[in-house]
């Protein structure tokens, strides 16, 4: 993976793809946001193509275990018609999963990006396959249609290998807010005459915390995004909405919770008090 990260050559493709899907979401005006954010998965809580990439995995693995199983003498037509139907179910699955993966790519960087072109690339491929094998088990040529499948899923196999490298490898998908504040005492981090409008990052017992000032309330959330970790007192209010300073995403200013991806997990929310003239926090993220 670190090597196939460092080819550069593939930024060209990337920034063009990039392109093209803002140009596509843009075309869908008003629904832009509803779109991005159901395909993102802000409505389940956490990216949504991890969970749409086991359906067409699953389902070709099906295919290719009963195209094993037509071989032996016996009932070859009924597992035959099975597969067919099972490799369906796969195709069907695939464009759900490409779809959510290229609306989660768009927002990645550098090596992230990079991998992540290849890891469609291949999907793209095994999906082409996938549909060639339906095609010709539904005229009646079943040999060359299992050919094609089983080529399509060792595709699949390897672009798995490289969508979990970039999970566990680059954290794509995962959290990244860091450390939470824990505790329930209240620790003073400031003065509140410092907070003049801009964000202030302060550190609460080793772990960052952002406040905001909004109208006359004082909000304490994370100090990073959980979409990819950019740093939040780079962001700002806009509507009672704390904005990220990187993709954009919006979380709600009482709760943390996400109003519109790419995020799809809740920015850390932290009580607060003003007690003498000095900003408190204490732990407890919502």
């Amino acid at each position: 993976m670190t090597t196939l990260g460092r080819q550069q050559w593939l930024d060209r493709p990337s920034y063009r793809l990039e392109h093209g899907l803002t140009f596509l979401f843009a075309a869908m005006g008003r629904y832009r946001d509803r779109v991005s954010d159901a395909l993102h998965g802000t409505w389940l809580g956490h990216p949504l193509h991890p969970a749409l990439t086991s359906v067409p995995t699953g389902a070709v693995t099906t295919t290719v275990a009963m195209d094993a199983a037509s071989m032996f003498p016996g009932r070859a037509t009924q597992w035959r018609d099975a597969s067919r139907f099972a490799l369906g179910v796969g195709l069907v699955g695939s464009i759900g999963a490409g779809a959510t993966g290229l609306t989660d790519w768009q927002h990645t960087h550098e090596q992230s990006r990079r991998v992540g072109l290849v890891h469609g690339l291949l999907n793209g491929i095994a999906t082409g396959l996938y549909a060639l094998s339906w095609w010709d088990r539904r005229h009646g040529r079943h040999g060359r249609g299992m050919a094609s499948s089983a080529l399509g899923y060792g595709l699949t196999l390897s672009s798995g290998y490289l969508g979990g490298a970039l999970v566990f490898g680059s954290g794509a998908g995962v959290d990244r807010s860091g450390d939470r504040l824990s505790g329930h005492h209240w620790t003073p981090v400031l003065p509140a005459t410092a907070l003049d409008g801009q964000p202030q990052r302060v550190e609460v017992n080793g772990v960052g915390v952002v406040l905001y000032r909004n109208d006359d309330r004082v909000l304490a959330v994370g100090a990073r995004c959980p979409h990819l970790g950019a740093p939040m007192d780079d962001g700002w209010i806009d509507r009672d909405r704390i904005v990220c300073p990187w993709h954009g995403s919006r979380f709600d200013c009482d709760s943390g919770e996400v109003l519109r991806g790419p995020a799809t997990a809740a920015l850390p929310h932290y009580p607060i008090r003003i007690r003498n003239g000095f900003v408190e926090v204490r732990g407890g993220a919502k």
